[in-house]
């Protein structure tokens, strides 16, 4: 707390204040004594504790692990030697930690000594502008697993001080900045610092197992990924530590070709980002109607949820979309679909094609189609006296069933010019009528077991074929499964289809659209 200051908050502005807070969070969780002049940067526990923990993860750290020594360099310890106190005290890390100034040289040597972690934790002065290479040169034979660095941000006072470097509409800090000029100004600022770093790694290889730094710039993450895909480095990973109003990133990368990477956290957001169900609701005024008509159709559903359902297996069953029920919570039911084929898109237009395709057929002779207008009148005559009516035509690309064509094929496979002209002509003035008869037709036959077929001879023999082919094809390819979950809201229900997998996700949006549009043109008919 800022502003103001009072008994119940902390004055962040306040050197002294941000000093006493990070030590005592050090003393009461991790037992650690220090010191740190107001005159150099005090470090925030929180942020520094995330930066240990993504370490962990970059080596495999697990508690297992323990009893192997871990060996870590921190680049610019600081005067806290926050980063070596922390890992050697959680995980038993040994520390080569450098600095360039004296004053921060002193007081983490110092801390080191006060803690009683000489044997875990080396620290050693170093020139100005040194990074990794003189500090290797005495320690040749040793290979470390890490390397860490909490960098010197800005270029210049006036980028310090937020001058042409903070989008103005971001809050001014909401904490004093403490730092030394080495500890938060660097030639070319953060940028030019890890490249620099980079360049040393591109020498030490695998010397080291992980190069990492923070950034506290998001701009400078993707040049500096830019510079080590350009110097061919194989292995790179990076992270975002979030601690209240505070964003630092972090990058790391590796030569060696056994490291698991950790996923970035963006990606790995969108991986386990949900995906939210498409849905539509239907009314109880609408279920009250479907209720009625699955009374007239002697189904047994009563519950609301139940006709619904009922009413949904129909159509998909008509569309020959597989489905099954799956057990679900209570007060719903859950159908699992699975969409060989696209069997409710474009029905009408697929129809005129399949006329015009059948008007193109030669045409049989006058007294060719004289004698099959006489066969055809006597065959009504006589399917009036049996329970087995005319056949509807079936759709052959749909499997949908069209009520009002009368089409007839003769034993050459030949259409009568009369029955494609009364064919074409119902299907450009009844069009619409035609697809809320299709569902009101195909609804009431029966539940959702029945088949779609009366008893057709020659068409139930080609459905059988279709039927004994399906399985094949369904454990080849399939165009999309989802999960259907019908379940009450208030009066009303809900209707919930949930991507499982499969081709493109807007196949099931156009599914759901044609069950809505279905289920209303049932009460409206």
């Amino acid at each position: 707390m800022c502003r103001p200051p009072s008994p119940a908050g902390l004055n962040f502005k306040d050197p002294e204040a941000v000093r006493a807070l990070t030590c005592t969070l050090l003393k009461e969780d991790f037992g650690l004594t220090i010191d740190i002049p107001v005159e150099r940067l005090i470090p925030t526990v929180p942020l520094r504790l995330n930066y240990i923990h993504w370490v962990e993860d970059l080596i495999g750290h697990q508690d297992a692990d323990k009893q192997v020594l871990r060996r870590g360099i921190d680049i610019g310890t600081g005067a806290s030697c926050i980063y070596p106190l922390l890992g050697a005290t959680l995980n038993g890390w040994y520390f080569l930690a450098t600095e360039v100034d004296d004053m921060c040289f002193n007081y983490a040597k110092k801390n080191v000594e006060q803690n009683n972690l000489s044997d875990l934790i080396k620290v050693v002065k170093v020139p100005q502008k040194t990074l990794l290479m003189d500090a290797l040169k005495e320690e040749s034979e040793i290979v470390y697993d890490f390397c860490m660095c909490n960098p010197p941000f800005f270029a210049n006072q006036l980028e310090a001080k937020g001058v042409n470097s903070r989008n103005p509409r971001r809050p001014p800090p909401s904490s004093v900045n403490t730092g030394g000029i080495t500890e938060i100004m660097a030639e070319g600022g953060e940028l030019e610092f890890v490249k620099r770093i980079i360049h040393d790694s591109l020498q030490l290889k695998k010397r080291l197992r992980w190069y990492s730094c923070m950034l506290g710039k998001k701009c400078s993450l993707a040049p500096l990924k830019e510079e080590l895909r350009i110097q061919g480095v194989p292995k790179v990973t990076h992270t975002e530590f979030c601690q209240g109003r505070t964003m630092r990133w972090a990058l790391a990368w590796s030569f060696y070709d056994d490291v698991q990477v950790p996923s970035p956290p963006s990606k790995r957001r969108k991986l386990e980002k949900p995906r939210k169900p498409i849905t539509f609701m239907v009314l109880a005024s609408t279920v009250k109607e479907l209720s009625i008509k699955a009374a007239a159709m002697g189904w047994d559903a009563v519950e609301a949820i139940a006709v619904v359902r009922a009413w949904v297996e129909k159509i998909l069953t008509d569309l020959k979309v597989q489905h099954k029920r799956v057990p679900c919570g209570k007060d719903e039911v859950s159908l699992f679909v699975t969409a060989i084929e696209n069997s409710w898109i474009h029905l009408r237009r697929k129809k005129r094609e399949r006329i015009r395709q059948l008007r193109e057929l030669p045409r049989a002779s006058e007294d060719v189609l004289q004698a099959m207008e006489e066969e055809k009148s006597s065959q009504k005559s006589m399917s009036n006296n049996s329970d087995c009516e005319n056949p509807k035509a079936e759709d052959s690309e749909t499997g949908f069933m069209a009520p009002d064509e009368d089409v007839h094929l003769t034993t050459g496979d030949e259409l009568t010019e009369e029955s494609a002209a009364k064919e074409e002509h119902s299907e450009h003035v009844k069009e619409e009528e035609t697809e809320a008869m299709q569902a009101e037709t195909s609804l009431g036959k029966g539940s959702s077991n029945a088949k779609e077929e009366p008893c057709p001879s020659e068409e139930a023999s080609d459905l059988t074929v279709e039927k004994e082919q399906s399985p094949k094809e369904t454990s080849r390819c399939f165009l999309f499964k989802c999960l259907m979950n019908v379940k009450k809201e208030g009066n009303d229900v809900l209707v919930e289809m949930h991507w499982v997998e499969g081709q493109n996700r807007d196949l099931m949006n156009q599914l759901c659209t044609y069950l809505r549009n279905q289920i209303l043109r049932l009460v409206a008919s």
